[in-house]
């Protein structure tokens, strides 16, 4: 914005600010102007039309990069044939998530798609097994590779995350299904869980590589694995894809099984035991 005013000369107003912009259309010949204006979001001027669309940003910490993030999207719409007012839209809400980094940062799709949807628990988070069904269609439609594991996640530690961020990496969607508090009980005995199913699941779903949390009662997972068919499942431990429930059936239909290693010395039991020995 300061660029044109420095072109054009101060602006009074919304309309005087169009007309500039206008003049600038015929003088270079050019069709279209796109203006970052800060905290006034953006505007798309043509010579038939104008569009305008407010900021994004929820808390702006560091501007740096902005522009290049926008001109980075704007050019990808229009690359892909989009028209120039939803490359606008895409760009605004690429550059309100960089600015609410630290530092020169990036965009990912997948907090691109967040912010192109707004309400983050549609499409992200804990989801009931209906919606899961659905949102596992819809990534397979866009050729999105599923990767799901399961856990109690009584008292999540630094093995747990690395274990999911070793997941995750493995493809483009992470689900986690836990196991419900009586399944847990008789997993691991009446003193367990110690946290209850709703808060494992809040934090497992607050992690970045999660994408969606599932609850199940039974005390393995092979149900859902075979109702979901997930591309593959990750298992840590010592064990091998054939002892993995559920593992026979994601096998059948094309998929993996991948067995990962623990982070030694994490253990939630261990944890549990030291802060009992403390007390």
């Amino acid at each position: 914005m300061a660029e044109l005013l420095a072109v054009v000369g101060s602006c009074e107003n919304e309309q005087q600010l169009i007309e500039k912009g206008r003049e600038l259309l015929a003088q270079y010949q050019i069709p279209t102007l796109l203006l970052t204006r800060g905290e006034a979001g953006m505007t798309l001027i043509q010579n038939d039309q104008v569009h305008s669309l407010p900021a994004q940003a929820k808390d702006v910490f560091d501007v740096t990069g902005a522009g290049d993030t926008v001109i980075a999207v704007m050019a990808l719409g229009v690359s892909l044939g989009m028209p120039l007012s939803e490359s606008m839209y895409l760009a605004n809400l690429a550059g309100g998530i960089v600015v609410g980094k630290l530092g020169t940062s990036t965009v990912s799709m997948q907090e691109l798609t967040r912010a192109m949807h707004g309400d983050r628990d549609s499409l992200y988070g804990i989801v009931s097994e209906d919606e899961l069904a659905k949102l596992f269609a819809r990534a397979k439609a866009h050729d999105e590779k599923i990767i799901m594991t399961n856990g109690c996640f009584d008292l999540l530690h630094a093995g747990h995350v690395t274990y999911l961020e070793q997941a995750k990496a493995l493809g483009d969607r992470l689900c986690v299904a836990v196991n419900s508090d009586a399944s847990v009980k008789q997993l691991k005995g009446e003193s367990r869980p110690i946290n209850r199913l709703q808060e494992r699941m809040t934090v497992l779903a607050a992690l970045a590589c999660v994408d969606w949390v599932v609850a199940f009662a039974e005390e393995t997972p092979e149900r859902l694995y075979c109702k979901l068919l997930p591309d593959v499942i990750v298992k840590g431990g010592d064990y091998s894809p054939e002892q993995v429930a559920g593992g026979d059936c994601v096998i059948k239909a094309g998929g993996e099984v991948k067995i990962l290693q623990f982070v030694d010395g994490q253990s939630t039991t261990a944890m549990i035991n030291k802060a009992r020995g403390a007390e």
